[in-house]
């Protein structure tokens, strides 16, 4: 059985006492408590509230992620954050190739596939993310953009670290906007998804689903036989929201 995993993406949301409060309130709620080893549980708050989070999920069933980081340990590279030390503080995952990075800090596959490999190199699971946009989709060619986007990834990063890390199907015109894509649009392409992971070997990766992820859509999401669980964005910010989440994957078993 594959592992589900059910992961908040905080963006530029939280100071860190706020997520203090919040990681508190989520690990403590009986959603969290409850959940057996294979549904894991992650947080990823903005940087400058990592260490507090890690504080309060210290001891819990919540781990901490990343919502980026550099493709280098250390060096000359101004504002970035060196997996390494995301590493040393606590830190277990990171997010890799958003859409939003993609699109405002101009990300290649070749650089998310090298932020990926350095990101395992120093002990961090990879959240890789793949999508397409609403032209993308509306042009028929999904398949096509995903398809190549995990190529080049994989040719970047390696077999090894696909094989090691965590995929998350993000359709670009469903995130933030409160429009998901169906359940049968998401089957889709999550079965297309692990379909192409199968070349390389890596058809066990859990693929998460992300893009306007609620309480009241996660259950049917989570009964699709491809979708290991969600990359959540709005919905994560309230703990409420959230554990209902956490509670429909537990439900889907």
């Amino acid at each position: 059985m594959r592992t589900r995993i059910i992961a908040g993406n905080w963006k530029m949301n939280t100071a860190p006492d706020e997520a203090s409060a919040l990681v508190t309130e989520i690990a403590s709620s009986s959603s969290v408590q409850k959940a057996p080893s294979s549904v894991k549980i992650v947080v990823c708050p903005p940087y400058l509230s990592l260490t507090n989070a890690i504080k309060a999920a210290s001891g819990t069933n919540v781990s901490i992620g990343a919502q980026n980081c550099h493709h280098e340990e250390k060096g000359a590279y101004t504002g970035e954050v060196s997996p390494v030390v995301l590493s040393s503080i606590g830190v277990s995952y990171v997010i890799v190739g958003h859409s939003e990075r993609r699109r405002d800090q101009f990300e290649s596959n070749d650089l998310i596939g090298r932020k990926a490999a350095r990101a395992l190199a120093c002990g961090l699971t990879p959240i890789i993310c793949v999508g397409e946009t609403l032209d993308e989709r509306e042009d028929d060619i999904t398949t096509d953009v995903i398809g190549t986007q995990i190529r080049l990834i994989t040719s970047s990063a390696g077999e090894d670290v696909i094989k090691a890390s965590v995929i998350a199907y993000e359709p670009v015109w469903a995130i933030g906007t409160g429009r998901a894509a169906t359940p049968i649009q998401a089957q889709d392409v999550h079965a297309f998804i692990r379909s192409e992971l199968h070349i390389f070997g890596a058809q066990h990766v859990p693929i998460l689903y992300g893009g306007s992820v609620t309480d009241e859509n996660a259950a049917t999401l989570f009964s699709c036989r491809d979708i290991d669980g969600a990359l959540v964005g709005g919905a994560s910010l309230k703990a409420a929201s959230f554990c209902a989440i956490i509670d429909a994957a537990i439900g889907a078993g």
